[in-house]
């Protein structure tokens, strides 16, 4: 099998990845050129991601109206418009414009994207081509706060954005030649109400999920703008009752491997969320770390989690799906459990073997359930699929930070009032335990769940 197709996918999802974290460490710097208050400048991470939530329900809808590598390859180009704008901002409102279309942009390259690999990709070499995908939501938290702060230091803050533009022309050159066209699959009218609806119900949703542990709002009125979300998705989903095509299709539910990876993996996925940011919080509050050395030790996850790609592959056919999910969910659970019990005089070698440890097991994890996810999914249904697995993951990153925020909180207030070690330690091994719920969900999956993408059924 040819590698090009992923690694052409792959690259593309890893400027969006990249670029929506890079920015968390260069905003001081930004604020002083840009004569505006660092914590205004906050608004352009929320900003991001709340266009990106707006506008993915449109993502599958766009890709059957008008093609996916059409759309992937077009919003690729968008990524590089809005990207050379943000370079050029001359002031915060310029720059939050800017940050707004790359959000747009954004929400149709990972869904899409992911549907241009299922189409372009045999499913008995899918396993393989979906661990190469994976990395660029692996690598992008992790790698993306300390390469903003070297961007910064050695450069300009410009550079953040800039550097996507040689890539991203690159990318979109190759996927023309290599990524044949695809007809659209319908002619099918939009349905503009579902996607208000959704995409409305879903960025409100996670703008009251993110401001429970942000200021840029009162508690209160971040539960409010919480609630009000999910009235907007529950109305949606009144109305996509009534409909034959709605523009979120959730009876693929009804699905028992896409219920596994989508709400099964949820579970993971929170894990994921809050993980920079109570290793952050672990290692510079409750260690004394500079940002630098922070940064450096969490790589090791990331680097975990590309040599697992070589394994990947051989461990999911040899044991199956539902095996490597169960046990994968103990060991992920273990593995990020651990970090309870370190402490500031835990030799770095240890330190580095848990957070190895944990990223290749998590690695594994996700990779497995992005590829049977669409085990059961007929090709007419892939566009739809890819757009809900997409919606997933923003909500789980802002529901893993606001879980282990409120509870980092919750201890601070029954013990001294600040936040320590003994304050951060405890809520490792809470979401730990917690995201072994999944496994109710990957029991359900049958023995043999994804023999249709196995090369064990390959002659």
């Amino acid at each position: 099998m040819s590698l090009l197709v992923p690694f052409l996918i792959g690259g593309a999802m890893l400027i969006q990845t990249l670029n929506a974290h890079v920015i968390v460490n260069a905003l001081p710097t930004m604020a002083v050129e840009l004569d505006s208050d660092p914590a205004q400048l906050n608004v352009l991470i929320t900003a991001y991601l709340l266009a990106m939530a707006a506008f993915l329900p449109l993502s599958g809808w766009c890709a059957d109206r008008f093609g996916s590598r059409t759309v992937f390859r077009n919003a690729i180009l968008l990524y590089i418009v809005s990207s050379l704008l943000c370079g050029l901002a001359q002031n915060s409102e310029q720059l939050l414009a800017a940050r707004i279309l790359s959000g747009f942009a954004a929400a149709m390259m990972t869904p899409v994207g992911r549907v241009v690999l299922l189409r372009n990709v045999p499913r008995a070499h899918f396993v393989q081509a979906i661990s190469i995908v994976t990395v660029p939501s692996m690598l992008g938290p992790v790698i993306g706060p300390p390469l903003g702060g070297l961007i910064v230091t050695f450069w300009s803050w410009h550079w953040i954005f800039f550097i996507n533009i040689p890539i991203g022309l690159i990318a979109a050159v190759l996927i023309t030649i290599y990524i044949p066209h695809d007809e659209p699959l319908n002619k099918l009218r939009l349905d503009v109400k579902g996607a208000m609806l959704s995409g409305g119900g879903l960025s409100v949703l996670l703008f009251g999920l993110q401001n429970l542990v942000q200021d840029l709002i009162s508690t209160e009125q971040a539960v409010v703008w919480t609630l009000l979300g999910m009235a907007m998705v529950t109305l949606y989903w009144l109305h996509a009752r009534r409909l034959a095509d709605p523009v979120l299709d959730f009876s693929l539910f009804k699905y028992i491997s896409f219920r596994a990876g989508v709400i099964g993996g949820q579970f993971a996925r929170i894990l994921i969320g809050a993980m920079p940011f109570l290793l952050a919080l672990l290692f510079q509050i409750g260690f004394g770390m500079n940002a630098l050395a922070s940064g450096l030790l969490t790589l090791t996850s990331a680097v975990a989690a590309i040599l697992m790609k070589v394994t990947a592959t051989r461990l999911i056919h040899k044991f199956g799906y539902r095996r490597i999910l169960l046990v994968n969910s103990v060991l992920v659970a273990i593995s990020f459990g651990a970090l309870a019990f370190v402490t500031e005089i835990t030799p770095i070698p240890v330190l580095i073997a848990i957070l190895f440890t944990g990223g290749f097991f998590r690695s594994l994890q996700f990779t497995a359930l992005n590829s049977v996810t669409f085990n059961d999914l007929e090709p007419k249904m892939l566009s739809g699929g890819s757009t809900l697995l997409s919606m997933s993951q923003p909500m789980a990153q802002s529901l893993g930070i606001s879980i282990a925020a409120s509870l980092v909180q919750l201890f601070s207030w029954s013990g001294e009032g600040a936040i320590s070690t003994a304050t951060i330690a405890p809520v490792f091994l809470i979401i730990g335990v917690f995201s072994l719920a999944a496994s109710g969900f990957f029991l359900k999956l049958p023995r043999d769940a994804g023999m249709a993408i196995s090369e064990r059924n390959q002659g």
